[in-house]
């Protein structure tokens, strides 16, 4: 072969650069595996950024299909029916029929009442009279189980015993702060209201449309009458609408209810808490996917200035590696492998961590499992991007190190 050929093989190889895509790999590992301490470092900004990112929509979706889920099996045709203010702004009063009219309604499949009583609840009657904790005692009609979609957790409910013996079920917190739980319920207990002791037979599920019974103690109708007298009004009328006619059912409930007066009746629907619930979550999901964002820049940052520390401390190794025929480009394209690989590798860690907390999350609070994917693979395509960006300023730092002055520099 003469002269001229070998030369000119020799400026076509250069042209090509010497290094393969699969060299350039392995560089970059090596370069990264040589600092452990300080990739892992690196790469924590990424890993954090992307793990709040996937963790957080994965468990707004986990929270959003069972809100779904409770909703599709709790439905919501729930209509609340309660006394306002009369126009001196003192509290109304619903009339004793208005249970009666308003079952009475065709757009109504059910209905049932709780009636507010004055009497105090105490464990025992050596405890403070002041000190209730909060829990309130309400007549209850048979059919209010149903109608919430109320479970009870343990014993029975009221209507399944005499009407008239005395005994209550308690809601869920009224359970918890008189410290009766399932297995004080199966030997008896009794609790003081109003100066009587009154046996427990049930305890109630948190309600999921009206947490205000949780706070109640529930008696039958009959022993409230021979409590407390029959002067005893609706305080809360639950509805069931037909479904698909909820919006006229509850524009003639207030008029149903009280005919003389509609603007002292107050008509909610529970439902509409919880999709504003949702609404919420969702607008502190957007703040904290800000916040992973954030986290996203700060890695990204960190990222950067590695790469730069990197290439001042390597600087013997680019000029040799030049003197020995490595183009720019190898140099170049050397430097930005490792910070895409250094990207990535948080952008992996992230991932998983953030899927493994929405898992563990998740089943703690019995939600079904929700894990979007497309969140996981737009982070890894984030940290892609990332470390491609950040990594060109010292790559080219890098590739315009010139061999004779890297060598001089050690």
């Amino acid at each position: 072969m003469s002269a001229r050929t070998s030369r000119g093989a020799a400026r076509q190889v250069a042209r090509r650069g010497g290094l393969r895509t699969s060299d350039r790999f392995r560089i970059g590992v090596l370069g990264l595996s040589s600092r452990p301490a300080r990739t892992a470092l690196s790469a924590l900004g990424i890993a954090i950024g992307i793990t709040a990112l996937v963790g957080v929509l994965g468990l707004a979706e986990s929270s959003r299909a069972d809100l779904n889920r409770q909703l599709a099996a709790l439905g919501t045709n729930l209509l609340t029916v309660q006394p306002g203010q009369d126009f001196t702004g003192e509290d109304a009063t619903l009339p004793d029929e208005s249970v009666a009219m308003i079952g009475r309604m065709d757009d109504v499949d059910a209905v049932a009442a709780v009636r507010a009583v004055d009497a105090t609840v105490r464990k025992n009657p050596l405890i403070p009279e002041e000190q209730t904790s909060g829990l309130g005692v309400a007549a209850a009609d048979p059919s209010l189980l149903d109608v919430v979609a109320a479970d009870l957790s343990a014993g029975r409910w009221i209507n399944r015993a005499d009407p008239s013996l005395p005994v209550v079920v308690l809601g869920a917190t009224a359970a918890r702060r008189l410290a009766i739980d399932a297995t004080a319920l199966a030997h008896g207990v009794r609790i003081w209201v109003s100066g009587r002791w009154l046996a427990v037979v049930g305890i109630l599920d948190p309600v999921v449309l009206a947490p205000e019974l949780d706070e109640l103690v529930l008696v039958g109708p009959a022993v409230a009458t021979e409590l407390w007298g029959t002067d005893l009004p609706p305080s809360t009328i639950y509805t069931r609408a037909v479904d698909g006619r909820v919006g006229e059912a509850r524009s003639l409930l207030a008029a149903t209810a009280q005919p003389a007066n509609p603007s002292e009746v107050s008509v909610s629907r529970p439902s509409d808490a919880l999709e504003a619930q949702a609404a919420a979550d969702e607008s502190l999901t957007t703040l904290t996917l800000g916040l992973g964002a954030v986290a996203l820049l700060v890695g990204a940052v960190g990222i950067a200035n590695t790469m730069v520390i990197s290439v001042l401390e390597r600087r013997r190794e680019i000029g040799v590696r030049r003197a020995l025929g490595a183009t720019r480009w190898d140099i170049g394209s050397q430097f930005l492998t490792e910070s895409v690989l250094l990207s990535v590798i948080g952008g992996l860690a992230g991932a998983g961590l953030g899927v493994l907390g929405t898992v563990a999350y998740a089943t703690s609070q019995g939600w079904g499992v929700v894990v979007p994917w497309s969140p996981v693979l737009l982070g890894l395509l984030a940290a892609c991007l990332i470390g491609g960006v950040v990594g060109i300023y010292p790559a080219n730092r890098a590739a315009a190190v010139p061999p004779t002055e890297a060598l001089r520099s050690v």
